[in-house]
């Protein structure tokens, strides 16, 4: 009984293919399969896994947006009660200030403290408003003279008015009359200009809105 002989890789035909032993054609098969999956790994699956690592990077990122944004949105409506709440308080307290109609005997009550005081006053001229957002302050330029404690009683008397009043002074200066050291009981000449403050009324608040509107185009 013949055997049948093995044929060696040299002695294959790559013309004729079909002559092969059945093992050597199926690694052959298998051969070209890797070499063709090789071959669509790096042209295509290469090209698509890079897109695909910077699709998951995008991903990531606006995961973590989302997650920031979603974090400001639960915190917006505290926030916006916390704001309602500031405003309110800061009405109670603009509410505080004189009024429009008030504002004119507070100038008075002013005058009227300094000279119960014993201060005299050379000059109390009071200036044209000037309105803000929430409020309109009013500019008084004055000379009094006075002695130190006078000029405490004076600042104690106008804090003590029936309506709260905020004074800021501008340059203002304290100086002795008679060009020596201030001294207990000596004679003061305070001279400059000091700010006074009322609130806006509704309607007033409305047109100042109004200006600041038409400024702004």
């Amino acid at each position: 009984m013949s055997q049948k002989r093995k044929i060696s890789l040299r002695e294959l035909d790559f013309n004729n293919t079909g002559s092969w032993p059945r093992e050597y054609k199926i690694g052959f098969c298998v051969l070209v399969g890797l070499l063709i999956f090789g071959l669509l790994w790096w042209v295509v699956i290469r090209d698509k896994r890079s897109e695909l690592e910077g699709l998951e990077r995008q991903e990531a990122e606006r995961r973590a947006q989302f997650e920031e944004k979603q974090g400001r949105a639960a915190n917006l409506e505290p926030l916006k009660q916390q704001l309602a709440q500031m405003e309110q308080q800061l009405q109670q307290m603009l509410r505080q200030l004189p009024s429009r109609t008030e504002m004119p005997d507070l100038i008075v009550d002013i005058s009227q403290t300094a000279l119960a005081t014993g201060i005299q006053n050379d000059l109390f001229q009071p200036g044209p408003e000037t309105p803000q957002e929430f409020y309109a302050e009013k500019p008084i330029a004055l000379r009094m003279q006075g002695s130190y404690h006078q000029f405490g009683a004076f600042v104690s008397g106008v804090a003590s008015l029936p309506r709260v009043v905020i004074m800021t002074m501008h340059d203002i200066s304290l100086r002795p009359r008679d060009g020596t050291s201030i001294r207990p009981g000596g004679s003061l000449e305070l001279a400059g200009t000091v700010k006074t403050y009322r609130y806006l009324d509704e309607e007033e608040t409305a047109e100042q809105e109004q200006a600041n509107a038409g400024g702004g185009r």
